[in-house]
């Protein structure tokens, strides 16, 4: 069994953005005929082009069968946040995005799960949504950007969301937006190779020194992009926390690297090597097949890095399935078929 916990989904379509709110800086489609490619759009400036696997769940399925990918947990596209809009425009367009992903979940329970968005730069709002998510569409949790309009995770102002999110059994996924230096890094495309990578390790950081992965210890925080460059650098900011507890050590004396078994990462990052750090360093237990679907820089085959290296089977399984149905706070039966059932027998994997 394969479930990808990285997959990206837009609606076909939504309703004017602009003329809803009353001012501009939303993502639009533009379609040029059914079937076809489409153009995302901020105001008149063009974001990038998408394919319909974006938004069509019939190609996306054709895909996954492809590519013997049986469940793809859905969230939206991180341009879509919203956080710097109106907190009322950014729950109201929440909702069109969250109602949309239950639907096509509820169509294909088998295929999909899904992560809910939240207009996270107002806290009661996202608590309010967030519940909405889990307890009304169904969603198994939420994604989450690197930080709310340049305030860090661990800000105290989150705290009940994070309470509320643990509560609920709400999983969070958290993934790069608005990445630092987008002013400075103008060229070879190095916002989305350089800072995306840095901004996940941010956010690990700000949770992890900030005291927010020891105070919700049942809360299930899961992190794009193979946990971007913190794993790479996970020496050096321990060494820091230790050099410079006047710094470091202001919400928290336990070290980063004794947290590592309390955040899960997926598996995206292109390199065998690194593949094998992750599994050491963290173990595959906190690690979940994930491929940014459908994106260039993603995976383009889910699954291809894992299933290339010479893991014990059971390791391989756990990173296909099993630590993605652990983070989703799901069973196993709930998304299984004969053919993945039977795989996972054939090599002695633990059936939950």
């Amino acid at each position: 069994m394969k479930i990808d916990i990285h997959a990206h989904i837009l609606p076909e379509t939504w309703p004017d953005l602009q003329d809803r709110y009353g001012y501009g800086g939303f993502i639009r489609l533009d379609h040029d005929c059914p079937g076809c490619s489409a153009r995302m759009m901020k105001g008149d400036e063009f974001f990038r082009d998408v394919d319909p696997n974006v938004w069509d769940p019939r190609v996306r399925m054709e895909e996954c069968d492809e590519h013997h990918v049986d469940v793809q947990v859905l969230s939206t596209v991180p341009v879509m946040f919203s956080y710097w809009a109106k907190a009322a425009d950014a729950h109201d367009l929440s909702k069109i995005l969250n109602e949309h992903i239950a639907g096509v979940v509820d169509d294909n329970p088998k295929r999909f799960a899904g992560l809910g968005t939240l207009p996270m730069q107002d806290t009661e709002r996202s608590i309010k949504e967030l519940e909405r998510c889990v307890t009304e569409l169904g969603l198994c949790g939420v994604e989450v950007g690197t930080h709310i309009n340049g305030t860090n995770l661990d800000a105290p102002r989150f705290d009940a969301l994070w309470e509320a999110a643990e509560e609920l059994g709400a999983c969070v996924f958290v993934h790069p937006w608005d990445m630092m230096g987008m002013d400075d890094l103008c060229d070879y495309w190095l916002p989305w190779l350089v800072s995306m990578p840095a901004e996940t390790s941010r956010a690990i950081c700000s949770l992890m020194m900030g005291g927010v992965i020891e105070k919700y210890p049942d809360l299930r925080f899961a992190f794009a992009h193979g946990g971007g460059s913190f794993p790479a650098t996970l020496g050096r900011v321990d060494w820091g926390f230790e050099t410079r507890p006047d710094l470091c050590q202001v919400r928290t004396k336990t070290h980063p690297r004794d947290l590592v078994d309390k955040i899960y990462l997926d598996t995206l990052v292109h390199d065998p090597d690194m593949l094998r750090l992750l599994v050491k360093k963290f173990g595959a237990d906190r690690l979940a097949l994930g491929s940014d679907y459908p994106f260039v820089l993603g995976e383009h085959v889910p699954g291809t890095l894992i299933e290339s290296l010479d893991f014990d089977p059971k390791i391989k399984e756990r990173m296909l399935s099993g630590t993605a149905l652990e983070w989703l706070g799901e069973s196993r039966e709930k998304f299984e078929t004969d053919a993945s059932r039977a795989h996972s027998r054939s090599v002695g994997y633990e059936l939950k």
